[in-house]
């Protein structure tokens, strides 16, 4: 295996500090340190620790292609590969203890005040996560597994936020509740039924 470039170990380290550490509570000598490089190397490749911060956006949407391809396995239905995808992040959670949650989520609660440019990359990320999951609920839609009263665009929007909700609680309780309870009312009392929650009258 050719060795990793200082650019390549400086984000390695930049995505596991800042997602463990928030980008306020750590500093640019602690992730140098943590990529075994001299301090002094990190600004000739970033300008800043906020320019390091949006490319680990970047880093950590990359990162997310494989799981991402569970959307596409053509030997499942739509509507199970997208809660296969779902129940893969929620084992993903529990294995790492409920601790750190989702990058963009607490990028998006630390920095979309302080930092147009993470602000920028973050919403861009979440865009495009939210397109993979409008492909599958639109395709649920066509084969009859998911109503078609409501836009898939729409729908994708609203699963996305739900998730990011339970992601956030499920770290504030430190259990699965949460998370499980998003599988059970997106899947099996929502979608699966025909009629989505978010298009039902209120009242």
């Amino acid at each position: 295996m050719p060795r990793a470039s200082v650019r390549d170990r400086l984000l390695a380290a930049g995505l596991e500090t800042l997602r463990t550490q928030g980008f306020n509570g750590c500093g640019v000598q602690d992730i140098t340190d943590a990529a075994g490089v001299p301090k002094g190397s990190f600004y000739n490749h970033f300008d800043s620790k906020e320019a390091l911060g949006a490319a680990v956006v970047d880093q950590y949407m990359r990162a997310s292609v494989q799981d991402l391809s569970l959307l596409q396995d053509p030997a499942k239905t739509p509507l199970r590969r997208l809660r296969d995808y779902f129940a893969q992040q929620v084992e993903r959670l529990v294995e790492g203890r409920f601790e750190c949650g989702c990058l963009l989520a607490n990028f998006a609660a630390e920095l979309a005040d302080h930092s147009p440019l993470i602000r920028e990359r973050v919403a861009a990320s979440f865009t495009e996560w939210s397109s993979h999951l409008e492909h599958v609920l639109r395709e649920a839609q066509a084969a009859g597994e998911v109503a078609p009263d409501v836009a898939p665009q729409m729908l994708a929007t609203f699963m996305l936020g739900a998730w990011e909700g339970a992601v956030l609680r499920s770290r504030v309780e430190k259990g699965r509740a949460p998370l499980d309870a998003f599988l059970r009312l997106a899947f099996d009392r929502s979608l699966e039924q025909g009629t989505p929650a978010c298009s039902r009258p209120a009242g």
